[in-house]
């Protein structure tokens, strides 16, 4: 028997994996965590073979808590499942313990596919994020950079620019027309990107390296 353990700050999604995989003989949820915060605390309590994870979490983000399970708890497999599709992130991800990287409109098949290969040892990425990660590869000699971060996209550039002119959140968001929430979640996309604890952080990182020009 596989048990597995999800994190996410959605319960859709929880309830979502949890509908998907409750039919499976070899696999049972033993348990879940809203933040990765939570998770750690929640994590030991539980004999647990394969953790499902989210990436863009409120406080602790995906990747800093699969670096501190992978420290604490080796033999737990993780698999990321996002719908970040960016090379950098996926990077991150793998490279901070990571088994495996599925993107969250995956099918049933594909993640029980997904927690079969990683608990039998093995790594797993979707076609998509293979494909992805292939063309990165692929392309790496064109995407030279001085900056030891991973490439902001357009709209996290504009959002870094308009942060950098002192612009609150609501100003962003009416300048660039999109929403509140739109706003906040790039923003802690380009945390998890620099590793800034705080917009403080992100705003040194960023006119040390110019990472609103590159």
């Amino acid at each position: 028997m596989i048990n597995v353990f999800i994190v996410d700050d959605h319960k859709m999604v929880i309830e979502g994996l949890k509908l998907l995989l409750q039919n499976e003989e070899n696999i049972q949820v033993v348990g879940f965590a809203l933040s990765g915060d939570e998770a750690l605390e929640e994590i030991p309590k539980h004999e647990i073979d394969v953790v499902l994870l989210d990436i863009n979490m409120p406080g602790m983000n995906g990747i800093d808590t699969c670096k501190k399970l992978h420290k604490t708890h080796p033999k737990i497999k993780v698999i990321a499942i996002s719908m970040h599709k960016e090379s950098s992130l996926i990077k991150l991800m793998l490279g901070n313990g990571a088994n495996g990287y599925v993107l969250k409109n995956a099918g049933q098949e594909e993640v029980i596919t997904a927690i079969t290969s990683v608990y039998e040892g093995k790594n797993y990425l979707d076609d998509t994020v293979s494909e992805i990660v292939l063309n990165a590869l692929v392309n790496k000699s064109e995407q030279k950079s001085k900056s030891p971060f991973p490439s902001l996209s357009r709209r996290e550039k504009e959002i870094l620019e308009c942060i950098l002119d002192e612009r609150t959140t609501n100003e962003i968001a009416d300048k660039l027309h999109i929403s509140f929430g739109t706003v906040e979640t790039h923003r802690r996309n380009m945390l998890i990107k620099t590793g800034a604890r705080n917009t403080a952080g992100l705003v040194r990182i960023a006119l040390e390296y110019e990472l609103h020009k590159a």
